[in-house]
């Protein structure tokens, strides 16, 4: 069953006790997580709780309600499975590494926990004037555009003409796998044009389609067939290249058009072989290769 990680962070600009009710609220909004994992990390000058919530659908309206909370107790809620895999790990060891776990039937201990670190961070000096930096909205480099090759000299009409060498492939996308918002700064990653055979499962449809557009946070699918929003379905990509990506992802958007619809889906695999092929695969795009 997929697993949706999610992380809320407090400094000394946090009231205790809402950030105490929004951890011990966790499993009434979260009602149809399976099950609950947290980790609970006390730093210098900051408090996080990484979330991870086992559940059989994204539970879309039940997250945005946490972020509200969040945001009302005074901290930071980031979507962490909307990362790319390299950042997400990054944040974790930063953030949560040497963390204390409780499983999710020990929330009070963990709210208890935070409301006493936050309490502390608010007595301890100048209070910030606002919450944590969210990760996800950290600006990321621009590469820089790929050069174009100068097309030949003019050759007299009588020249035998030459063999063209072949151009690069372009790269501009098409759709475009959204995530939160359409300009959020949560559209991680670099989006490649490509037209890939895709066989995807939900629990009604077995298809073969095509991916339109591949990035290292998911892809759009042009198809029929269109899951609901929030449900999650198995990818299994079958790469030009010979490789397979097989994995789970979660529907976060549904184009109804009968000549350009589908689905963009975010992957939620972990596994470090499925980072590993799909980065492996997005280079090779960088370089024209693939």
């Amino acid at each position: 069953m997929p697993v949706f990680g999610l992380a809320a962070l407090w400094n000394g600009s946090a009231l205790p006790e809402r950030v105490a009710a929004w951890v011990e609220g966790l499993g009434t909004l979260l009602s149809t997580a399976q099950s609950l994992q947290l980790v609970v990390a006390l730093r210098a000058e900051e408090a996080g709780l990484e979330l991870k919530v086992e559940a059989p659908g994204y539970p879309r309206a039940a997250v945005e309600k946490l972020a509200e909370e969040a945001k009302r107790s005074g901290g930071t809620f980031v979507e962490l499975w909307r990362m790319p895999k390299a950042e997400r790990d990054a944040f974790r060891g930063a953030t949560f590494g040497g963390g204390t776990a409780y499983p999710g039937e020990q929330r009070a201990a963990a709210a208890h926990a935070l409301q006493q670190h936050v309490s502390k961070l608010a007595a301890g000096g100048a209070r910030p004037s606002a919450p944590p930096a969210n990760p996800m909205d950290a600006p990321r480099p621009v590469p820089a555009p790929r050069p174009v090759p100068e097309a030949p000299p003019a050759r007299a009409a009588t020249s035998a003409p030459e063999p063209s060498a072949p151009q690069p492939r372009a790269i501009a996308p098409s759709h475009q796998v959204p995530t939160a918002h359409r300009d959020s700064p949560q559209r991680r990653g670099r989006r490649f044009a490509v037209k890939l055979e895709l066989e995807f499962r939900t629990e009604l449809d077995f298809v073969r389609e095509h991916a339109l557009n591949i990035s290292n946070g998911g892809l759009f699918v042009r198809t029929a067939h269109r899951p609901q929003p929030d449900s999650v379905v198995t990818v299994d990509v079958k790469l030009p290249n010979g490789n397979r990506l097989q994995g789970d992802a979660v529907v976060v958007h549904v184009v109804d058009d009968p000549y350009t619809g589908g689905v963009g889906l975010a992957f939620l695999s972990d596994d470090a072989t499925f980072s590993q092929t799909l980065d492996g695969y997005l280079a090779s795009l960088v370089g024209g290769t693939g």
